[in-house]
């Protein structure tokens, strides 16, 4: 870029990250990339009547190196005559206690310093800066993890602070690539300082920059950094198509999850996940989309279950009543109990091989515990529920088997059904037991099933 400096204006000036007059919190590593950010904006700020705060977060991680970072910070805002605010944290300790990577622990901390400094100077913007180059890594970082739509298009110019959602983050570097950052603070003999451990191979975001993305230059795609913008910025346009139709369809009052586009249906559990705070990854977004009533522990003490029109219920407690006529149970290791429109439940699980004569008394039953699962569902008489009663070889029509017992309509549907995580009906309040959950030659397991009325 010929004129580096004007290009950043107009896009902070198209893009709408920068309102005139604005207070700027601008976070500045002491490297390359922020330092250059630093002076571009320092430069435009009196035409734009930007007023620029510094922030720098010591991560003690590289000893008499991050304090050298911190040191040339400090003197480069005293230059410019800017306010700095520094802070350092214990990063390594931050990691051991959560158990999360050296690197994500030093982008958690940095985040909350960031957003608590910018509270506290009553400033609502803050500047990092990322370029395209960090934008072509994380692609590849997140393509390895197996990220969707959403994750695959990147950093966006403009979002919430991930600490404090009421702070704005702007990247004005995002479409700059980091050969024409280095031409710039060369011009412009900006001091800047290097960050050895970018070198270092243990990190997977060095090992792409350094092995992976040479490679796919040299021997498949010379552009490839045009390319992968490229193809990030349309699926992140597909994917913001995605979210809006996830939105409006949470905000009906009808309709089944299962009536709208596979896409959707993972968008609308994953807004859901993310609006908890929780990690919405493939796996759990897949466990609710395939079974309504399936409980899920999906965090510590956090159980989840969702309706048909894909709304989840979140409880710290393993019973999770929804839609007035049904309960989902975590049944748990040893034993428990629920209570279900005003029906007493308990159980225990006994380990042993065999289909063992047990003592059989009103109010309790003896299930395969296997085949009956982690989780249930309680429920009443639904029209087409079918189980297969015990000495039949076909599963039935809960209807028709009412029917064929006498069993008063008014009654039935005061009768309460259990049902597996998937759906599958075992057991029915006074009826048989389904003939695929019983006791056999094969059960290594064994739930004693009690229950009782009033």
């Amino acid at each position: 870029m010929n004129d580096l400096l004007e290009y950043v204006e107009r896009s902070i000036r198209e893009q709408k990250l920068l309102r005139r007059g604005e207070v700027v919190l601008v976070a500045v590593s002491g490297g390359l990339d922020s330092m250059a950010l630093l002076h571009q904006l320092h430069s435009l700020a009196p035409v734009n009547r930007w007023r620029l705060r510094v922030a720098h977060f010591n991560h003690l991680l590289r000893g008499r190196s991050s304090d050298a970072d911190e040191r040339l910070v400090r003197q480069t805002a005293r230059r410019l005559g800017l306010r700095c605010v520094c802070a350092s944290g214990d990063v390594k300790g931050h990691a051991a206690r959560t158990g999360i990577s050296i690197e994500m622990a030093a982008r958690e901390m940095r985040h909350e310093f960031l957003a608590r400094t910018a509270r506290q100077l009553k400033i609502r913007t803050v500047a990092l800066a990322h370029h395209a180059d960090d934008q072509v890594e994380l692609f590849f970082l997140r393509l390895l993890r197996g990220a969707g739509g959403e994750g695959l298009a990147g950093m966006k110019r403009k979002s919430p602070s991930p600490a404090d959602r009421a702070i704005e983050v702007i990247r004005p570097l995002l479409d700059v690539g980091k050969t024409d950052l280095k031409a710039y603070v060369r011009k412009h003999h900006i001091r800047f300082r290097e960050d050895v451990s970018n070198a270092s191979l243990y990190m997977q975001r060095n090992r792409i920059r350094h092995e992976l993305l040479p490679l796919l230059r040299r021997h498949y795609q010379p552009s490839l950094d045009r390319i992968i913008l490229r193809v990030m910025e349309i699926v992140g346009a597909e994917a913001d198509v995605v979210t809006e139709a996830a939105r409006a369809s949470l905000g009906k009052k009808k309709g089944k999850l299962s009536d709208w586009p596979v896409g959707v249906q993972r968008r609308v559990l994953q807004l859901q996940l993310q609006a908890q705070g929780l990690t919405a990854d493939f796996e759990l977004i897949e466990s609710l989309r395939l079974g309504a009533g399936k409980l899920i522990n999906a965090a510590p003490r956090v159980f989840v279950m969702r309706d048909e029109e894909g709304r989840l219920n979140f409880s710290a407690t393993p019973t999770i009543t929804y839609g007035g006529d049904q309960t989902g149970v975590l049944l748990g290791h040893k034993s428990g109990a629920a209570t279900f429109d005003g029906v007493r439940f308990y159980w225990r699980f006994i380990q042993g091989k065999g289909p063992k004569l047990l003592t059989r008394q009103p109010g309790r039953e003896f299930f395969d515990a296997t085949k009956v699962g982690s989780s249930i569902v309680f429920r009443h008489w639904r029209p087409g529920d079918r189980f297969q009663p015990s000495g039949m070889k076909t599963p039935v029509k809960l209807q028709d088997w009412f029917t064929n017992q006498k069993v008063p309509k008014t009654r039935r549907h005061e009768l309460i059904v259990a049902s597996t995580a998937d759906g599958t009906i075992f057991w029915v309040e006074d009826q048989r037991i389904d003939e695929r959950f019983k006791l056999t030659d094969s059960t290594k397991r064994r739930l004693t099933w009690n229950w009782k009325r009033g």
